[in-house]
């Protein structure tokens, strides 16, 4: 994540903010700039901002809901910011417990849709493709139960997840080292991408070489790695146990941790976080195994291992502060050889999809401009 300041007063503002607690500037999130801009608030409108060229945004109507800061064109179809928009479902407004879980989810959400922005990856909605558009239903088990999952672009989540204890004992129970609603997204948002970037292309069958073939009966691979405990081996090719149960699952593990990556050494980098070893110096193509210089876009970086290099030495460091303050470790996951493949299989296909939708989107910008 990157940081972002008061455009006033430059204070440093959290991503959630909607208002500048240091001199009281109403703020919004302006997605198509990835930035956080003033509103102009009086008593005969409600609060906006004007672009550069003179087109008006306001707030989500999700801002009381869910405490979005996003903003929408005054001038568009939607209430909804692009994030909101995403949401199919929600819960009832007589389930309160579900709503204060939604207001949860939905701030993890707009962390992911923003990483997906930042990376160039391509988000289609449900109203843009109605048969594969992406799309979220975020459902209360007050009444029945929810499988939590991804079927053809619909990602279901369970609210019950947003509930820390429930979330917490679900982690234990499954014998699961990470658990988190951000996490939960990441993964199911994988098997979109798994759709978008390697179903029916010619990647697949590289795709296979390093998770094995996705045609296994999806179903019986799961009971049979609910069935009975896991191989003891798993931590020498897999991120996780759960990547074992099916190669979907393995590449959807995969895909989740490459957005960890990305996230927290754009975090490290926006924060001026760099990591020396003991008489280690602090150099751009660290040689010693504890020095780290983390950088904001990973795309120019060709070889996953270069990206290796900077995120090892950067776990280590924040795994050492959590134990400082008796905390689990932040990144409590070891990555073989074969999970570092896997990750670099991610990491190019997102560059090529980065490069690929940025450059539709400029012949699109100049097909408009020539109109």
């Amino acid at each position: 994540m990157r940081a972002f300041g008061c455009p006033r007063c430059h204070q440093l503002v959290s991503f959630e903010n909607s208002l500048c607690l240091n001199c009281g500037t109403s703020l919004g999130y302006l997605p198509q700039a990835a930035t956080m801009v003033a509103l102009a608030v009086d008593e005969d409108r409600p609060p906006q901002y004007e672009d550069a060229d003179g087109a008006s945004w306001v707030p989500c109507a999700n801002l009381a809901l869910a405490s979005c800061n996003w903003l929408v064109l005054a001038a568009a179809d939607t209430v909804f910011c692009e994030s909101c928009a995403l949401t199919r479902t929600r819960p009832a407004d007589d389930d309160a417990d579900a709503l204060v879980a939604f207001a949860r989810v939905e701030t993890a959400k707009r962390r992911l849709v923003f990483q997906l922005n930042d990376l160039g990856l391509p988000v289609v909605d449900r109203a843009t493709d109605g048969e594969h558009g992406l799309a979220f239903d975020l459902l209360s088990s007050r009444d029945s139960p929810v499988v939590t999952g991804h079927d053809d672009g619909v990602v279901t989540l369970d609210l019950a997840e947003a509930d820390d204890p429930r979330r917490e004992a679900r982690r234990v129970h499954l014998g699961e080292a990470y658990r988190t609603l951000l996490g939960h997204l990441r993964h199911e948002v994988g098997h979109y991408f798994w759709d978008v970037l390697v179903g029916g292309t010619e990647h697949l069958d590289a795709f296979r070489e390093l998770f094995g073939d996705e045609s296994v009966d999806y179903g019986e691979a799961l009971q049979r790695h609910y069935a009975g405990p896991p191989d003891p081996e798993w931590p020498e090719s897999f991120v996780s146990s759960y990547a074992t149960s099916h190669p979907w699952e393995d590449w959807a593990e995969t895909f989740a941790h490459y957005l960890h990556i990305q996230d927290t050494l754009q975090t490290a980098s926006a924060y001026g976080i760099s990591v020396a070893g003991p008489d280690a110096p602090v150099r751009r193509d660290p040689v010693a195994p504890l020095s780290a210089r983390p950088v904001d876009d990973l795309a120019p970086i060709e070889d996953i291992s270069d990206v290796i290099r900077l995120w090892l030495p950067l776990t280590y460091a924040l795994n050492a502060v959590n134990r400082s303050m008796g905390r689990d470790d932040l990144y409590p996951f070891v990555i073989p050889p074969a999970v570092v493949a896997k990750l670099g299989f991610v990491h190019d296909l997102v560059r090529t999809a980065a490069g690929r939708h940025a450059a539709g989107r400029r012949a699109t910008d100049r097909q408009i401009a020539s109109t």
